[in-house]
């Protein structure tokens, strides 16, 4: 995988999420990479994203079992970065470039396909369904062993440019 993770083209302003911003010492921290070589990644339609993140004891619903809201969580932060770097690639942008594409979610629907074991590994995929002006629909799984146990789809629209670059939204 690359260096630097999707997130962390993020400007310190906007890197405090609890799912995704590196800036919250208290978050996931979560990491979102293009799939693959990157080469081919950039093919219309096949463009996978991956993020990995193990759960720790404490993000437990029932004793072995992961929390349900922790698997939303996962799934909504890394479409959201998917959003961003999808849509820099589709304006043949660098992810470092201003202004920003940052994304909030508008719609989150996740099926939960079996319980999710704790102590392993997870792994997040995302593609893009659609990308069309300030709007991106992906589809997303969560995987635990091989074991694909949620799918998710996400619509994520892009922030208000005056959002985006504001330095009033830093925590206090």
């Amino acid at each position: 995988m690359p260096a630097q993770a999707f997130q962390d083209y993020y400007p310190d302003h906007l890197s405090y999420c609890y799912g995704c911003g590196h800036l919250n010492e208290h978050g996931l921290q979560i990491k979102s990479y293009w799939a693959g070589d990157a080469a081919d990644s950039a093919a219309a339609g096949g463009a996978e994203t991956i993020c990995t993140f193990t759960p720790r004891a404490y993000h437990s619903a029932v004793p072995g079992y992961v929390y349900g809201g922790l698997i939303a969580s996962l799934i909504d932060c890394h479409c959201t970065g998917t959003a961003a770097a999808a849509s820099y690639r589709a304006a043949g942008r660098e992810l470092d470039t201003e202004p920003p594409f940052r994304f909030v979610t508008a719609s989150l629907h996740v099926n939960y396909l079996r319980p999710t074991p704790l102590g392993v590994p997870l792994e997040i995929r995302a593609r893009v369904l659609e990308l069309k002006g300030r709007k991106v629909v992906m589809e997303a799984t969560l995987s635990a062993e091989g074991q694909v146990c949620a799918r998710g789809e996400v619509v994520a629209v892009q922030m208000p440019e005056q959002l985006a670059t504001s330095k009033s939204s830093e925590p206090t």
